[in-house]
Order: C-alpha cells, then sequence, then structure tokens
C-alpha cells in the first residue's frame, strides 16, 4: 500500500486533481511552496500530500493572501504540527 509521501503522480495528474493550472505548479515550486520528488530524468512527480498541501495553497489563495504569506501560513501549520506530536509524546511519557 502506497504511503501519502509515496511519489506517484505526474505534473498533469497533480494539476487536476488540486483543480490548478500545470504553470502555476511550477511557480509554487519555484517559491518553495512545495517540492515535488524527481525522476533521475527530471520528471516531477508529486504525492498526495503534495496534492493536499496544492489543495490548501489554492484555499489560501482564496481567502487572499500572496505568495508569500501563503509560505508563512504554511510554515506556521507545520511548526504547529510538530509541536502538536511533541507535546503529546510528552504526555505519553508522563
Amino acid at each position: 500500500m502506497e504511503s501519502s509521501t509515496t511519489a506517484v503522480f505526474a505534473i498533469s495528474v497533480a494539476a487536476d486533481m488540486a483543480s490548478m493550472q500545470i504553470q502555476n505548479l511550477r511557480v509554487y515550486e519555484r517559491r518553495g511552496l512545495v517540492s515535488p520528488a524527481r525522476t533521475p530524468g527530471g520528471t516531477r512527480l508529486y504525492s498526495r500530500a503534495d496534492v493536499e498541501r496544492l489543495r490548501r495553497i489554492g484555499q489560501l489563495l482564496e481567502e487572499g493572501l500572496n505568495l508569500a504569506g501563503i509560505a508563512r501560513v504554511l510554515a506556521l501549520e507545520e511548526e504547529n504540527r510538530r509541536l502538536r506530536a511533541r507535546l503529546a509524546r510528552a504526555e505519553e511519557r508522563s
């Protein structure tokens, strides 16, 4: 069974799944918002987690954020996830 981080989708499939244009995915990669895997030949491959991240980017764009704001929101959301996981582990030990 494939995990959510296994890169299997070509850029056209990922764009369709996220309801975005292919060129937008390239822009988001250049801006560091998403980091798809690459085949030895250089083809981008996206995972389910990447597609979910692209959907989140789309939501934030709809809310009026620019790409710099989206980068900050995504970083804060990731930090929040890490801190919550750390807290949960600490609570399990006590």
